[in-house]
Order: structure tokens, then sequence, then C-alpha cells
């Protein structure tokens, strides 16, 4: 186990970001096999071709290369800034890593996968690594990730919204405790789960905290430079997301109330607006209005007024519904 020990002023310097070149690197992961987890089928039978074409026309092995189990360089995942951190953010930054700093997370990467692909070594022994590195994730980027990061982006600002608010309610610890199930907060402290004991202490500093899609169900921690102390968690409403089939939902809440209704109602396990909703969940702003009108009238949602926002919420009889979906 470790712990991380942080006191009231430090947890108040904690705060949210969000890492697009992150997100990139563990769909890499998965898409590769390098990861245990697995993406929908109607995800996979998309990406895993253009996938397969990457690594076959462009030097994406090599990227490949800078990652396994117990590593990741800083290279191709830098450090988020903050919640509106974007994909040329990331690729700026990557662009800008000084070629010494590369080429001792190259030795590391190595040395922990001892690849001998001699395609991947020339790549990542030569001069111009950054740039290669660099021009093989944007071209990953565009191809496997752009159609989809709004979508992607939306549900992980929803997560931070809906974390702020909790914050804002009953303190830092039961944001903490609500990460992962792996996570706990105990006695002033951040309890993590490891293989190995350490205890960290951080001192003053505040902790990042990064929703992620694509790390569900596991969790990552980066303790070490130039990472801030961080925490990357599963994003809530990844089920709403991964949890639809290609065909229709065999279900009874979906039987019920049809499909699109079925999936808002699931999604709403926090409040949203229309425009939260239609992004999230990749549908029509106009046709998300439609449902969640004929849902309201029915009782299973309520209306509720934040500032300039409409946000709409489950009723008891919504909960109820929705935890009883795989009744069949």
């Amino acid at each position: 186990m470790i712990r991380l020990e942080v006191t009231s002023d430090g947890l108040s310097l904690s705060r949210f970001a969000l890492s697009p070149a992150f997100e990139l690197c563990s769909l890499l992961r998965i898409l590769s096999g390098q990861s245990g987890q697995r993406l929908p089928p109607s995800w996979s039978a998309r990406l895993i071709p253009t996938f397969q074409r990457l690594c076959h026309e462009t030097e994406l092995d090599a990227v490949l290369a800078l990652q396994s189990d117990n590593f990741g360089a800083d290279l191709i995942a830098p450090p988020p800034k903050g919640i509106s951190q974007n994909w040329n953010d990331d690729l700026t930054a990557i662009r800008r890593t000084p070629h010494d700093q590369a080429y001792r997370q190259v030795e590391c990467s190595l040395a922990t996968q001892k690849t001998a692909d001699p395609r991947v070594i020339d790549v990542l022994s030569s001069n111009d690594v950054v740039e290669r590195v660099a021009r093989a994730l944007d071209q990953a980027w565009l191809s496997l990730m752009a159609k989809d990061w709004m979508q992607l982006r939306a549900i992980c600002e929803r997560d931070i919204v809906h974390r702020l608010g909790l914050m804002g309610r009953t303190g830092w610890a039961s944001v903490l405790d609500g990460l992962h199930p792996a996570v706990t907060w105990r006695d002033g402290g951040i309890n993590l789960p490891s293989s190995s004991e350490a205890t960290i202490n951080l001192a003053g500093e505040g902790l990042l905290l990064v929703p992620s899609m694509f790390i569900w169900p596991g969790l990552a921690a980066h303790l070490d430079d130039p990472w801030p102390k961080t925490l990357i968690y599963p994003a809530r409403g990844i089920a709403a997301l991964w949890g639809v089939p290609d065909g229709a939902r065999a279900d009874a809440l979906a039987r019920l109330v049809g499909d699109s209704r079925a999936r808002l109602l699931e999604a709403l396990e926090t409040p949203a607006s229309t425009t939260q909703l239609a992004k999230s969940l990749a549908m029509a702003t106009g046709s998300v209005g439609d449902h969640l009108a004929v849902l309201r009238n029915a009782g299973l949602l309520r209306r509720i007024r934040s500032g300039r926002s409409v946000l709409y919420s489950r009723t008891p009889l919504g909960d109820a519904l929705v935890a009883s979906r795989r009744v069949t």
C-alpha cells in the first residue's frame, strides 16, 4: 500500500485537469494488447483496423515501446496543466521535450521492454526522436481519437463538475473516497493499492486529479517528477458510453421506455443539462430535449435551475427503474 499524507492546506491546493495525451496513450495500450482492458465491441470493430494500418504505415510502434505495465515515458504523456487542456497543448509540450530528457526516457523504456525490433530502435535512437514520436502520436490522434474526443471530454467534464459540487457540500474527504473503490481517505491520508509499501508526504502540495475514460476499471498514480502528485481515475458516466450494445438493448428498462430514453436515464446518475447530455452521449440536442420532456412528464425526471443552466436529475421513481434495468 502507498499512503499519501496530506494536510487540509495541501488538499485546498488540489485541482482537476484533463489529459488528452494520457487518454490517447491508454487507448493505444488497449488496442495493442498491452493492457488487459477491452473496448466495447463497436469501438473495437471501428478502431482496430485503423490502429493496425497506423502500425504498418507510421512509426507508431516506437510510441508503443515507450510504455509498459510499469513505465510510461513523459515524452508521450506530459503533465496536464488544467481542465482546458487540449491535444494541441499536449503536442506542443511533447515537441518541446529536450533531447537529453527524451533519450533518458528512451533508455529506461528499452531497458524495461528489451525490444529488439530494428525499426523501433532506429526511431528511438535517432537525433530527431522527439519529432518522429510527436508526428506518430499526432497521426494516431487524428485517426483514432479526434472524432470521439468531444464526447469523451464532455463525460470527463461532467465528472469534474460533479466532484467540485460534492467538495463544496461535504469537503475533500468525500471526493477522495468516491474516486475509486481502491482509494480510501483515512486519518489525514490517502491510501492507494500497491505491491510495495511507501509513505509519501505531500509537504503542502496539492493533488492533481485527472478523470479518464480508458483507464477503467483501474487506477493510476503519478508520483515522480516532472508530474505533480497525480491520481488518474475512471470518470463517472463510463457505463453510459461503454455499456450500450450495438443492437437493441436486451434489458427491461429499454423495452419499457425505449433505447434513447434508457440511455438518458442511466446517464443522469448526476444532474446534467440538455447540452451536456447531448455531448456525452453523442445525441442531437433537439432529440435529447424531446426525450427529457417525455421522461419528465412521466415522473421519472425533475428539472432544477442552477445559475443560468437548467439541469435534469432522476426522481426516486427514475432511480428505481434504473436500479431494476437488468430485470427481465
